[in-house]
């Protein structure tokens, strides 16, 4: 897989004790990397971070923040890694409503904390910076937004990303032209689903708690359509322009889409009602429970990423779907070691890879 790239090498990796950060902290492990992690304690309880034992998989987990420089500096410094896969960010709309500062402060302050101090130490290659879909200026056009359209974002968290793509525009032609500097792609991806992630206020985890509490499944806004794609769908886009950085440099240091094909991009009822039906019991009501603003319809062009990297999804929404409720239903049934199966999962994931026809590998 990636061409072998990531065996052997030393992955920095904030925000690795996230619901994604944990996927790809696994992932790149399977890969033979050694993977140093550098994040906040997980912030919600079960957490995959803690439920698969994660810290015990990797070469080394730190706590830390990223808004703590001196701490950060001398974490990368320390470790001396080829490539930073930065995650770490305050990933919540809705809580954005309530903490605008903590949320500026962690996603755009941290993220210039860790493009700077990637850029004092000598040995990094390459850099994946993550953002999301939601840093365009979003006018609910009826298709997918392009790369080279405005940033912008209505609520605090996607205007904060909004700003982390033009900071980091700005960053790379200040300081990583030429022969200077490491190669810095940003990657933006769409709702991401799959088992381990337990975060308030998103569509699959809130569907688990009230299934599996006996109640209704509340939704706010049904008729919201978003990007649906398995969380190892994007992975692998930000694995696929790792290793392009690292064999090519900065001929791919600019920012990518990595979303789901259109069939994928679904009606936010629609989704709760195929989790009820991969669960086989639930019922789905409407209650909206507040007036804070939240977008009707986003969607992302991939054209780039498939005709740049060759990269293209592979699962269809309803295979993302029935893979995620098969992993939360595994868990709560504790039958099953989640170690194992979450590899088992990578695993079937990369044999997908394989087969699609469409996705380019060596």
């Amino acid at each position: 897989m990636f061409n072998n790239i990531y065996n052997g090498k030393k992955i920095f990796l904030t925000g690795h004790t996230g619901f994604k950060g944990s996927w790809l902290a696994l992932w790149l492990t399977m890969l033979g990397a050694e993977v140093c992690g550098y994040s906040l304690k997980p912030n919600t309880e079960p957490s995959m971070f803690g439920e698969l034992n994660i810290e015990s998989k990797i070469k080394k987990s730190i706590c830390g923040d990223i808004l703590d420089v001196e701490k950060l500096e001398a974490s990368i410094e320390e470790f001396q890694p080829d490539i930073i896969f930065h995650l770490a960010a305050q990933p919540l709309v809705r809580l954005s409503y309530s903490e605008p500062v903590l949320t500026y402060k962690t996603n755009v302050i941290g993220t210039l904390n860790v493009l700077e101090a990637a850029r004092i130490c000598k040995n990094i290659k390459a850099f994946v910076n993550i953002t999301t879909d939601k840093c365009y200026e979003n006018k609910e056009i009826n298709r997918g937004y392009r790369e080279d359209e405005p940033m912008g974002g209505y609520d605090m968290y996607s205007s904060s990303k909004g700003c982390v793509e033009i900071m980091s525009s700005s960053y790379r032609r200040s300081f990583l032209q030429g022969e200077d500097g490491y190669a810095m792609a940003t990657a933006r991806a769409g709702n991401v689903i799959g088992g381990g992630d337990w975060a308030l206020d998103r569509l699959i985890p809130d569907c688990v708690r009230y299934i599996n509490s006996g109640r209704k499944i509340e939704i706010r806004n049904p008729i919201a359509v978003r990007p649906w794609q398995h969380v190892l769908e994007p992975l692998s886009g930000y694995l696929l322009l790792g290793q392009k950085l690292l064999e090519e440099g900065k001929k791919y240091a600019d920012g990518f889409n990595f979303g789901p094909n259109e069939e994928s991009v679904l009606k936010v009822a629609e989704v709760a009602q195929k989790v009820v039906e991969n669960y086989g019991k639930g019922e789905v009501v409407v209650h909206k429970r507040d007036n804070l603003h939240e977008a009707n319809l986003l969607m992302l062009n991939i054209e780039k990423a498939e005709k740049v990297l060759g990269w293209t999804p592979t699962y269809t929404a309803d295979v993302a779907i029935a893979r995620t409720v098969d992993w939360y239903k595994h868990f709560y049934a504790q039958d099953t070691d989640m170690y194992k199966y979450t590899i088992e999962q990578i695993q079937e994931y990369e044999e997908s890879i394989k087969w699609n026809k469409n996705y380019v590998i060596k």
